[in-house]
């Protein structure tokens, strides 16, 4: 499969709420449990933090995005953290082991290394096996478990914490 690698425009929000919302709705890969709109979407992309990184994956043919990683800042109130960035990471149930993350980590890390970040973390359901290899085989590294941080239909779920230093 042919992808292009490239940051968001505001025209990208309903392929992103295409890939985000049936993974919601699964509830198995998330900690999200509300579906999004297209124009949230558009709102979310135009307030996206300018030190941010929004990466989506797009079918060179076609131009449909089948997937998406976002880096935001850790923090806001204090710079101390101003190195450090929240990544999360979605793609399409049809695409899933293809290796479109894998492209998607390597824009994305590119990116956020010329906007200084030098750390990502992330939090990964601890019952998503799938995500945890794939930011594993990344080079990130398991720094702890929160217990019960989710509750997700009624059910606690353990989240992995993960780093990876750029």
């Amino acid at each position: 499969m042919s992808l292009v690698m490239r940051q968001v425009i505001i025209d990208d929000a309903e392929g992103i709420t295409n890939v985000l919302n049936p993974i919601i709705l699964e509830g198995l890969y998330t900690v999200l449990d509300t579906i999004f709109t297209v124009e949230e979407e558009k709102e979310f992309i135009a307030q996206f933090p300018e030190r941010g990184v929004f990466t989506v994956a797009v079918r060179a043919e076609g131009s449909k995005v089948i997937g998406f990683q976002n880096v935001e800042p850790f923090a806001s109130y204090t710079k101390v953290f101003d190195h450090v960035g929240i990544i999360g990471t979605f793609v399409c149930s049809s695409c899933r082991g293809q290796g479109v993350s894998k492209q998607l980590f390597e824009s994305t890390f590119a990116v956020a290394k010329l906007k200084g970040y030098e750390k990502l973390f992330a939090y990964v359901r601890s019952d998503n096996d799938r995500a945890l290899a794939a930011y594993i085989k990344q080079g990130f590294e398991v720094v702890g478990i929160a217990k019960k941080h989710a509750k997700v239909a009624g059910k606690y779920i353990d989240e992995i914490l993960i780093e990876k230093f750029l």
